[in-house]
């Protein structure tokens, strides 16, 4: 396989998740109502966190940090003033001409796909999800006096395809020639450039403050009011909006008292504005309950360490059980393990929170080799809470089983790797044993001693593996930070680094993957994870990650000495067919087309747009549904969600395979009879691959991306946030099905090349651990 590879391109480029922003053009003279509108945003979205984009002819310092303080994702950039002499028409210096005229350069935005202008006279008083949501044309609120051929200013919802150098030539084309309304400045220029070409929103997204003339009430339907005219409420008002401008006042606030009603504001807040807001909330108060639910955002985004010092600055009383939890579970997830027994003990003294108190403690016991008493913490979990899942399942893991029959320790091979449980993720299930069989036929104890990766490795692990002939550490996406975190080595591998060190016998890495998602960072652990990376590296004899994406990710965090010794070694459920002993491909195929969906990390997955892809999917199941029967195939218990959905939303109805329920063959044999697998997971996609089934990728992670420009088949992938996925998906899907055979053919020589691969690392791994298969 010929494949250059280039430089590793951002996520989103890989994923197609549209990048959003808000946007104004604010100056000294507009500042209060810009700040007012920021505040109005927060508590109206308390969700919704996009970036901001502040365009600017001039701004003092200190009125850059009152913005900053209220907006944590401002972006200022400063606008060309003398770009737009040639068509001002000699009113510059009026402020409603130069703002009509600067707001202009927001088309001149070049990274971001869908960009919102909000006037600084406005005020947001409800939800703006539906306009997050759009993806076609340029939208506004048609003009209330002028007609509906014209648009309105203020709120433009702007797609990419008007982010464009061709569509700024025609706006100074017009601009220059003069061909515009004088009086109406950037609508006049935007309506001779649209020519009433344009996407009509519903007048409560700019309701315009001259609707209310007579002191009438704000429309409780109202979701943004514009204050349009000269006399703005922080300049003393205008007779005759009395009402109006008391929904304005509602906003004008000082930082503690804007921060103390964000925290209030009920349901979903978004973790930066929490973490933006909250963090002066809590140091100005000590309030516990404030700290706990800032903590519990910064867990929810991977930052333990924020947490734990977070949470761990204010007095905690003894009976407030929940802010103990979560201090519990942050203290935990840096390795701070005696710490957390003590939060964690005082959280289960409270009927509310001891079954997950009793959950983490178990965890705990668990982490340290404590079978006994992880089993002791879980049952007085199910005892507060029968359903507990954490709780039954720690259970069932720590139940006594006979003693595996292993094979003297020379014979073995340690195997550092995530042990899934039965309904665990169908994935991670198979890996282990698809890595061993790339080593050995036997994949069994006697050839193989199993080190369960999220378990702490300690001094009593460190002298099993060295009595072994080596270790082999893989596969899966080991290198995420929120997957079981620790303060040891910020990876999912629980290793002390000064073990990590000791170890004497040859170090495999093998198909392991970087799975940070788009918009997922390692944070405040970044430090430990690089050193940790960095002496891995450095103490292994072989580091093959399972696509060069990874390999690039994982290259740009080494010092260029060691990037040699990273390698590519595909993920070896991709070569199923050469590793399964006595494999023969199905003489017939069932008629059918396997869904799958992931609904972990849903917001970095789908952003805005889930609304949109399950609309597209239903289309197209609904057209494939005249093909052959299309059916849920659930990795994990929540990728029955999709199935759910479709039938609430749309009508839809269909079978679910519990995927999470089979042993390994049975997942080979499900894959191994389909005629296509159209699938979120990554191994939704290389496991059918691997037992010769042609795949579409619904990609929302960059791993599926990776993957098919490993194979040469970018084709064979779509983004969740594509416009026409329904249609896209349909038309690739029939031509993989319609000749289905040349489909199935394409699919082995593609894995062939795979395979070559595989066989080519494998002379160099015979050297290391002799008598190996590979």
């Amino acid at each position: 396989m010929t494949t250059t590879h280039a430089p590793p391109a951002p996520a989103n480029a890989l994923t197609g998740k549209r990048r959003v922003a808000f946007a104004s053009f604010v100056d000294e003279n507009y500042l209060p109502g810009f700040l007012t509108l920021l505040r109005s945003l927060a508590l109206s979205n308390p969700g919704v966190c996009e970036d901001f984009i502040v365009l600017h002819d001039g701004l003092r310092p200190a009125s850059v940090e009152r913005i900053r303080a209220l907006h944590p994702r401002a972006d200022f950039r400063r606008v060309d003033a003398d770009h737009y002499d040639t068509y001002a028409k000699g009113d510059q210096d009026n402020y409603l001409v130069r703002k009509a005229y600067f707001i202009l350069d927001v088309f001149r935005v070049r990274d971001y796909d869908t960009v919102i202008t909000l006037d600084t006279d406005m005020v947001v008083l409800g939800d703006l999800g539906e306009l997050l949501g759009l993806r076609d044309g340029l939208a506004a609120v048609p003009q209330f006096f002028y007609g509906q051929h014209k648009l309105n200013s203020g709120l433009l919802v702007i797609q990419r395809p008007y982010l464009s150098d061709d569509f700024c030539a025609r706006i100074d084309e017009t601009g220059r020639s003069g061909a515009y309304e004088l009086d109406k400045h950037d609508q006049g220029i935007l309506n001779a450039v649209l020519a009433g070409d344009f996407v009509r929103l519903d007048t409560r997204y700019n309701y315009v403050k001259r609707r209310l003339s007579g002191d009438l009430p704000v429309p409780d339907t109202t979701a943004i009011l514009h204050f349009t005219g000269r006399h703005k409420p922080w300049q003393g008002g205008e007779a005759g909006y009395g009402q109006a401008e008391d929904r304005w006042r509602a906003y004008e606030m000082s930082d503690a008292e804007f921060h103390a009603a964000y925290l209030a504001r009920p349901g979903a807040k978004h973790h930066d504005l929490l973490v933006h807001y909250g963090t002066p909330h809590v140091r100005r108060t000590g309030d516990p309950e404030s700290a706990r639910r800032v903590a519990a955002a910064h867990i929810g985004a991977g930052e333990y360490q924020e947490a734990a010092d977070l949470l761990g600055s204010v007095r905690i009383p003894v009976d407030e059980a929940w802010p103990h939890e979560v201090l519990g579970h942050a203290l935990m997830s840096v390795s701070r393990y005696e710490e957390a027994r003590t939060q964690l003990l005082l959280a289960a003294a409270a009927p509310n929170r001891a079954a997950t108190a009793f959950s983490r403690l178990a965890q705990i016991a668990w982490i340290h080799g404590d079978d006994e008493a992880a089993s002791r913490y879980a049952r007085d979990g199910l005892a507060v809470d029968p359903t507990h899942r954490a709780n039954r399942l720690m259970h069932l893991r720590t139940q006594p089983a006979p003693a595996p029959d292993e094979g003297p320790a020379q014979d073995q091979l340690a195997h550092v790797a995530f042990y899934m449980e039965r309904q665990g993720n169908a994935g991670d299930k198979l890996l282990p044993e698809s890595v061993r069989l790339a080593f050995d036929r036997d994949t069994g104890p006697r050839r193989w001693h199993s080190v369960h990766a999220h378990r702490l490795f300690d001094e009593a692990a460190l002298e099993r593996v060295n009595a072994r002939r080596g270790l082999v550490i893989g596969g899966g996406g080991l290198f995420i930070p929120d997957t079981a975190p620790n303060g040891n080595s910020g990876w999912q591998w629980n290793v002390p680094e000064r073990l990590l060190e000791r170890i004497d016998v040859p170090v495999i890495v093998y198909a392991v993957g970087f799975n940070a998602f788009d918009g997922q960072a390692y944070g405040h652990g970044r430090g430990r994870f690089l050193s940790s990376l960095r002496t891995l590296v450095e103490r292994a004899a072989f580091f093959g990650l399972r696509n060069h994406g990874s390999i690039d990710k994982v290259r740009a965090l080494l010092p260029a000495s060691l990037h040699d010794k990273v390698r590519f070694q595909p993920c070896p459920t991709t070569v199923t067919r050469q590793l399964v002993d006595g494999w023969t491909d199905p003489a017939e195929r069932e008629e059918t087309v396997l869904l799958n969906a992931a609904y972990d990390r849903s917001g970095l997955r789908f952003g805005h747009d889930y609304g949109h892809f399950l609309a597209e999917i239903a289309t197209a199941v609904t057209a494939l549904g005249t093909r052959a029967e299309v059916k849920c195939v659930a990795h994990s218990l929540d990728d029955e969600r999709i199935a759910f959905d479709l039938r609430r939303e749309h009508g839809i109805s269909l079978p679910v395979i519990p995927m999470y329920d089979f042993d390994n063959d049975e997942i080979r044999d499900t894959y191994a009879r389909t005629k296509l697998v159209i699938g979120m997971r990554g191994h939704a996609g290389m496991i059918p691959f691997g037992c010769g089934t042609p795949v579409i990728s619904l990609i929302s992670h960059p791993k599926m991306a990776y993957f098919l420009s490993d194979i040469d088949r970018p084709e064979w992938g779509i983004s969740v946030h594509d416009r026409h996925l329904g249609a896209r998906l349909v038309e690739r899907a029939a031509g993989l099905l319609d000749d289905h055979a040349a489909a199935v053919a394409d699919v082995h020589a593609r894995q062939q090349e795979l395979w070559k691969v595989t066989e080519a690392n494998a002379a160099d791994l015979k050297l290391i651990v002799p008598g190996a298969r590979v």
